[in-house]
């Protein structure tokens, strides 16, 4: 749900262009915000508060607030914790939560380009700072990462929790 920018809002919404590419349906957005009128997650339920102390259900997707580091990190430790799902991330390879994350990973799949996020208003941003990265969490995300590489959405490497 977030674009990294300091002193901006966390409220950047992930395009359908992305969910088109994956081709999936998740049971669980676990970073849903409260309006849902410019949300596209083909998702049954949403979180959208306290989602970090609630437990986790099925296959999630997970765009959260980006915050600082500490937070990406306590985000993606309940992600790869639940073991299920698909993370969308800035691509930022020099940081060490990118690189846990990397090492948890099944795969990741990095962005040909960069997302243009939805706004909160509903207008389309001109694209994030930086690329963007999904992480795959278990055998049905990785399917879902490779289909979305064969769809053009980006380039898909193997993890270090690939088996």
């Amino acid at each position: 749900m977030s674009h990294e920018t300091v002193g901006k809002s966390n409220e950047w919404y992930t395009p359908p262009r992305v969910f088109d590419a994956l081709g999936v349906r998740f049971d669980l957005d676990v970073a849903c915000p409260k309006d849902r009128t410019f949300i596209c997650t083909p998702a049954d339920a949403f979180f959208t508060e306290n989602a970090l102390e609630r437990d986790w259900k099925g296959f999630v997707w997970m765009n959260p607030p980006y915050g600082n580091s500490q937070t990406k990190t306590i985000w993606l430790n309940k992600f790869f914790s639940h073991g299920n799902g698909i993370a969308l991330m800035p691509d930022r390879t020099c940081a060490v939560w990118w690189h846990m994350a990397f090492a948890r990973a099944d795969a990741a799949l990095f962005t040909k380009g960069r997302v243009s996020f939805i706004r909160a208003n509903g207008s389309v941003g001109k694209g994030n700072g930086t690329n963007s990265c999904l992480f795959a969490s278990g055998k049905q995300a990785l399917k879902a990462l490779l289909n979305a590489e064969k769809s053009g959405l980006g380039a898909v490497s193997m993890c270090g929790g690939a088996s």
